[in-house]
């Protein structure tokens, strides 16, 4: 593991139980994925402890044996201290040996430890406040489990005040039952009638505290989705392609590559949390309309999808999504999968999907063959390729074009104003002017020509 890494940053350890049914290949995959991650959150990863087991260890996640690796590689003692912390203690006059009062002395001689210990320790899992805080007590680092590194890498990354909104939700959400008793848990406040009675402790204010907070949030966030709402209403009548896949699969370099936005690019994980709605370019008659959306990853934590849901209606709401794969990834048929469960979640399922074999040019020959022939139907290319591009758009185009159908409209002088609605929602053939009004040949969509009709007949 390279040791020899700028000071500055922090140092971290990943923490990964391969449970059954999980195969060597997946449980190193997803280990890989973590240390993006971390890396997304400036972390530098020093070390991994893994180990096979039928389910997590109730206590600290890992056995006792892996446990005292992680203490060596944190600096901490590698063993859980029984009984309460020694802080809660010393104000006991006992004379009994506290196994936590050496933990504590320990901790002293990891504040003076090398600094390449790691001082954060990542867990490949969701695990529970205990658990969290029996690793926190053996290693004498900060613990955060998946979810956690995924929601602090959201909360970076939110730059529009929706999103901004949707990752505090889920954060407060997910932090709620975390939070700790400070103080003994004393009452803070009288209850009952005449103040009789246990009142309010400070965990259970804190934690009405966090529920308004998050109330009052949504309340926001609610005012917020309505206009968005409105917005994909008014969009409503022209077609849609929705860009959807696994974080880091190359969804915002096709975004730009298709419709020469300039969204934000950048190898790491998550970099884009805020839809983008552009029109692809060249534009086509009618007008197709492109938006990206937030990356998909194994173990999203359900609070995340739950506040992202209003953002994700762009792809339940499109008329064809746009699978973005990373082929050079070799676990990708997982990241299919993940990225399926994830539109099934928000009611996405069954809504046309094209596949889009991505990054191929990273791929060798031999290897490009058989996707070829194990997803037949699927686009392989590369985002950086403009003939690969215009293929794609090709494709696109095409599948709005499959049911279309050509009429023949008259307008009537007076009623002029539906020429340019034909323009901007049907491809005009022909159009040519006589004593009644102007007659246009057009290819659309049923449902546009039923409108057209509706309008002209008015």
């Amino acid at each position: 593991m390279p040791h020899d890494v700028p000071q500055s940053k922090p140092r971290a350890v990943l923490v990964g139980v391969q449970l059954p049914g999980v195969s060597d290949d997946e449980h190193a995959s997803s280990l890989a994925e973590l240390g993006r991650l971390a890396k997304t959150l400036g972390l530098v990863v020093v070390d991994r402890v893994s180990q096979k087991r039928s389910a997590l260890a109730a206590g600290a996640v890992i056995g006792e044996g892996k446990l005292r690796e992680l203490g060596r590689a944190t600096g901490g003692s590698g063993v859980v201290p029984s009984g309460v912390p020694a802080h809660r203690r010393r104000a006991e006059d006992s004379s009994d040996p506290d196994p936590s009062e050496a933990y504590e002395a320990e901790a002293e001689d990891r504040e003076a430890a090398p600094t390449e210990r790691a001082r954060i320790v990542l867990v490949d899992h969701e695990i529970s406040p205990s658990q969290a805080r029996n690793l926190e007590r053996a290693t004498g680092a900060e613990v955060l489990d998946r979810s956690a590194v995924i929601l602090a890498i959201f909360q970076r990354h939110a730059r529009s005040r929706e999103a901004a909104l949707q990752v505090e939700i889920a954060r407060l959400t997910y932090m709620a039952p975390r939070l700790r008793e400070s103080g003994g848990g004393k009452d803070r406040q009288a209850g009952g009638i005449g103040g009789k009675g246990a009142g309010e402790s400070q965990i259970e204010l804190d934690r009405r505290k966090v529920r308004d907070r998050i109330a009052e949030l949504r309340r926001e966030l609610a005012a917020i989705e309505k206009d968005a709402a409105t917005r994909r209403r008014r969009r409503a009548a022209q077609p849609t392609v929705a860009i959807v896949g696994y974080t880091n699969a190359g969804k915002s370099s096709l975004m730009r590559a298709l419709t020469g936005s300039e969204p934000l690019v950048a190898d790491r994980l998550f970099a884009t949390l805020d839809t983008t709605v552009r029109a692809l370019q060249p534009e086509t008659k009618p007008r197709v309309l492109v938006s990206d959306t937030v990356g998909f990853i194994k173990k999203l934590p359900h609070d995340l999808v739950a506040s992202f849901r209003s953002t994700l209606e762009e792809a339940r709401e499109a008329a064809l999504l746009l699978h973005i794969v990373d082929a050079s990834d070799a676990a990708f048929p997982a990241q299919i999968e993940v990225t399926a469960e994830v539109l099934r979640d928000i009611d996405a399922a069954d809504a046309p999907r094209l596949l889009v074999l991505n990054k191929i040019d990273k791929v060798v020959e031999e290897r490009r063959a058989a996707l070829a022939q194990t997803y037949p139907d699927a686009v392989l290319m590369s985002a950086k390729s403009p003939a690969d591009v215009d293929r794609l758009r090709t494709r696109i185009v095409e599948f709005f074009e499959q049911d279309m159908i050509e009429e023949e409209i008259l307008v009537p002088y007076a009623q002029q104003r539906l020429v340019s609605a034909i323009h901007a929602s049907c491809r005009v053939l022909a159009e040519v002017c006589d004593e009644t009004g102007t007659r246009l040949r057009v290819r659309g969509s049923p449902e546009v020509m039923a409108r057209l009709r509706a309008g002209k007949d008015a």
